[in-house]
């Protein structure tokens, strides 16, 4: 009975461990974006962003909203 428990905990770390990195990697996109998203618009003048509709203080709920999407 124990060979059998162990058995089935060998076999199920591959797929936890292909869900733990593919979550690493999820993260790892989404901060990039986030990063990218709230620097492209932090380099925008007041008046640009105005013409934009966009307020400083958007920005970093903008850049959430894009990398994840919402």
């Amino acid at each position: 009975m124990a060979n059998v428990a162990e058995n089935m905990s060998v076999t199920h770390r591959p797929a936890i461990f292909g869900r733990v990195l593919a979550e690493i990697r999820s993260a790892l996109q989404k901060r990039r974006v986030y990063k990218q998203t709230y620097t492209e618009l932090s380099n925008l003048s007041t008046r640009e962003l105005d013409d934009l509709g966009i307020s400083r203080s958007m920005i970093s709920r903008l850049a959430y909203e894009a990398a994840n999407k919402v």
